[in-house]
């Protein structure tokens, strides 16, 4: 069995891994696994507007699956957490960028309506799992 890396993401998972000692992505083999990623910058601001959250997370993702040398093309699973429902917005801005980030595929997804998530302001974590081919 291929021993399992750690990952931390430059800028918000160094803070992450220092406040609450946690890794951003695990890779073993040619699998990876993000932890939940938000809709956070650098300095865990999280935006205004629901669908520019939703952007961010999304960019999150792309930043952490570099870490491991995966990008959405890789990506297989996602699962997304929301806090307040599921306004069509949600759905609209969600299909909009998966089409965006990997038009050559659909992922398999499950979506979660959830209470809160780790920042009292966030809307929205997802995480995913890739497989780098």
């Amino acid at each position: 069995m291929e021993k399992p890396t750690l990952l931390v993401t430059p800028g918000y998972g160094e803070t992450m891994l220092k406040a609450l000692h946690y890794s951003q992505a695990l890779k073993i083999g040619n699998r990876v696994e993000t932890s939940g990623q938000g809709g956070w910058d650098d300095d865990l601001k999280i935006p205004a507007s629901v669908e520019e959250e939703i952007a961010q997370a999304f960019h999150n993702v792309e930043r952490t699956l570099a870490t491991a040398g995966a990008s959405w093309q890789h990506v297989v699973h996602v699962n997304s957490y929301h806090v307040g429902g599921f306004p069509p917005i949600v759905n609209v801005t969600m299909t909009k960028l998966y089409r965006h980030y990997m038009p050559n595929h659909a992922p398999i997804w499950t979506q979660l309506g959830v209470e809160s998530l780790g920042l009292p302001e966030m809307r929205i974590e997802i995480r995913v799992t890739a497989i780098i081919a």
